[in-house]
């Protein structure tokens, strides 16, 4: 990862400093080392201080203004992550033999803390929405929480106001729970009983459809009965030709919560924190970075220390990581969960949070999720 070699006294200390400094928040001292260590490993307080010093020379640590103590660079957290990543308990790019194995690593108060978080849910976005609050909630960051495009929405009702001439809401709430507005420009001018029938003729004959089918069958029944339907059908054609039942109407799904604890964050300067927030604000911005980092794939944590760049669709945040995996139900994929942190974060716990959380929905959904899945044929 680095030229420099890390020796396994400089890795004990530097373990020592990130730990240290993780807590406080404040730059560690070579006295604050020793009291670490109390004498443990056999350190005399300048052996430390020669110790920091090679490691500050070698781009781990940063020693900030003229304070004598020191903080660890992006550096030095990627190093400490890849000591976790070798560590059985750790929970990242693990074999799915050792999964169970890693999940009881994580404190029995925090798992009790996740379930209880799950209680009521009942479809897979109500899951993914609950997961980034409950992350937000045990991290210093964000929780983050985007729903995979692999289920086709299903229609439970849908609704159209007039809004201007030639302009018209639909507002479309699907089975799984997700409500889904779009401002329409219609080449036809409808009034309010043409937009009231179109919305009656969708929930009395497809409710319960997925929308991808409704589309195709609306066209089909048009083709067949055009001289019957003329009447009726016309405002219907122009509705759903405008996109009125487009499965990526709102685009991705995507939860955000926690937004505010990075405004609590003391190491970055107003200006760079602005940046970044106005970033993590375009939810698409969001989404792309999850996809950039995250295989869905692949059923393993991801932790990427230093998000962005400069060929990137995100400014480079060298102060912020990410702790990322996806979220899977059977074989299908529900989307991906993550925490957006500070630097200063409890890596181990996230990783090993965010890893539960992700297989945590096997149990939580159970059945609710069977009834969900897409019909074979459309309702009789």
């Amino acid at each position: 990862m680095h030229e420099f070699r890390v020796s396994p006294r400089e890795r004990l200390v530097l373990t020592a400093i990130i730990e240290t400094y993780i807590a406080t928040g404040e730059p560690v001292s070579s006295q604050a080392v020793a009291r670490y260590f109390e004498n443990r490993e056999g350190l005399s307080s300048a052996t430390i201080r020669n110790v920091m010093a090679a490691l500050g020379d070698g781009g781990l640590l940063d020693q900030p203004h003229t304070s004598a103590g020191r903080v660890p660079t992006p550096l030095a957290f990627r190093y400490h992550v890849a000591q976790l990543q070798q560590s059985p308990q750790s929970g990242v790019s693990a074999p799915a033999g050792q999964l169970a194995q890693q999940i009881n690593h994580l404190s029995e108060q925090r798992r009790e803390q996740i379930e209880e978080s799950f209680t009521g849910v009942s479809s897979p976005l109500q899951y993914l929405e609950r997961t980034s609050h409950v992350l937000a909630a045990i991290s210093s960051g964000l929780g983050v929480a985007v729903a995979g495009a692999a289920a086709q929405p299903i229609l439970e009702h849908i609704h159209f106001s007039r809004l201007t001439t030639g302009r018209v809401l639909a507002v479309l709430v699907t089975r799984a729970g997700s409500v889904q507005d779009r401002v329409l420009s219609l080449d036809k001018e409808l009034g309010y009983d043409e937009l009231e029938m179109a919305a009656r003729y969708l929930n009395e004959n497809f409710r319960g459809w997925p929308l991808d089918r409704i589309r195709t069958e609306v066209a089909r029944r048009i083709a067949a009965e055009q001289a019957e339907y003329q009447n009726r059908l016309q405002a219907l054609e122009e509705l759903c030709r405008q996109g009125a039942l487009a499965a990526n109407m709102a685009g991705p799904v995507i939860y955000v919560e926690g937004m505010g604890n990075l405004l609590l964050v003391g190491e970055m300067d107003r200006e760079r924190l602005r940046q970044m927030l106005m970033a993590l604000e375009a939810k698409q911005r969001l989404v792309e970075l999850l996809n950039a980092y995250v295989d869905a794939r692949q059923g393993e944590v991801r932790v990427v220390v230093g998000l962005g760049g400069e060929d990137e669709a995100m400014p480079a945040m060298p102060d912020l990581v990410l702790v990322g995996a996806p979220a899977r139900f059977g074989a299908e994929s529900m989307g991906t969960v993550a925490v957006i942190a500070p630097t200063r974060m409890q890596y181990q716990e996230m990783i090993q949070a965010v890893g539960y959380i992700s297989r945590l929905s096997e149990r939580v959904l159970g059945e609710n999720v069977l009834s969900e899945r897409v019909p074979d044929g459309p309702p009789q």
